[in-house]
């Protein structure tokens, strides 16, 4: 089997690192001079943390070739991953170009974390969201957006090599988790702009507390809980009259000013500036092997996922 990724960025180098160590041959394209080296960390990070997430051996790796055009990376593709910048006209573009070289039967997913599928295809090219989760390699979740038949396909795909395709049956702007997300950041941005929180005040209160619960039940299933022996319905009853209540800012944004701006940078510097970006990323990659292998022995959460896929390994 063979993958192209074209853009070899954060995004593209993960997918290529997920599909390579699943065995798959995976051909890049990337203009960027700087393409390979950027890759070869992001595999190299790869290479030290997917494996330790799993009780048996990973397939053979496959082959990685890095292309001289679109059209070399694409030919004889079985999947086609798009990421390149999140400008709507270029991704056109490289549609365009992928439809045109790609096989007929080719699955052709779009990285982004913002355009709907009927954004990507409005000039005739054909393409699903296929949006996955920094990092590719270790975090299950793709978010798959458009045609159903080709949305099933790729989600049987994605299955084999370890991830948790989740169809998102009615197209929206920033699909499902970035919209969660973005509420969240909306309301970070403004405790720091007004002097309530810190950076790292922020970030201790996610992984100390809430973050924790997240990673194992979500939301919902978090809450019903909260309501006690009464469930869910309990719960809405006690807690739902304080959604009338100004807690949140949800519908109002921050402007992103130079002080906000800097205030954000020097407090994000004294958080952890005195760590690299590869050493942030190991120390991250460390931390979610840790608890990912935590919930795999629970059979929960994203620990289900890996738990399934290893012994989809076994028995293959």
């Amino acid at each position: 089997m063979k993958a192209a990724v074209v853009g070899g960025g954060v995004i593209g180098g993960g997918w290529a690192a997920r599909f390579l160590l699943n065995g798959w041959d995976v051909a890049v394209f990337d203009p960027d001079p700087e393409a390979a080296r950027k890759i070869g960390e992001v595999l190299a990070q790869a290479r030290a943390a997917l494996p330790r997430l799993y009780d048996v051996a990973l397939p053979p790796e496959g082959r990685l070739d890095y292309a001289g055009s679109l059209a070399e990376a694409v030919a004889d593709a079985d999947w086609v991953q798009e990421s390149v910048p999140e400008r709507l006209n270029l991704k056109h573009r490289v549609l365009a170009e992928i439809g045109a070289a790609a096989p007929a039967d080719a699955v052709v997913g779009s990285s982004t974390s913002g355009f709907r599928p009927s954004e990507l295809t409005a000039k005739g090219d054909r393409a699903i969201v296929a949006h996955p989760f920094n990092p590719v390699y270790l975090l299950p979740l793709v978010e798959l957006v458009g045609d159903a038949e080709t949305c099933a396909s790729a989600a049987q795909t994605l299955r084999g090599i370890g991830m948790y395709p989740l169809h998102v049956k009615r197209e929206i702007d920033a699909h499902i988790a970035d919209r969660l997300l973005e509420a969240v950041w909306r309301e970070a941005l403004w405790l720091v702009k007004d002097g309530i929180a810190t950076t790292e005040e922020i970030d201790e209160a996610i992984r100390m507390g809430f973050g924790l619960r997240w990673a194992q039940m979500g939301l919902f299933e978090t809450y019903r809980i909260a309501g006690g022996e009464a469930g869910m319905r309990h719960f809405l009853a006690q807690f739902g009259p304080a959604l009338q209540w100004p807690w949140t800012k949800l519908m109002d944004v921050p402007d992103l000013d130079d002080a906000l701006i800097d205030q954000i940078a020097a407090q994000s510097d004294a958080q952890s500036g005195a760590l690299g970006i590869r050493d942030l990323e190991r120390k991250r990659d460390a931390n979610l092997v840790a608890i990912l292998r935590a919930l795999k022995v629970e059979d929960a959460g994203a620990g289900a996922v890996l738990r399934a896929h290893e012994a989809g390994m076994t028995r293959g």
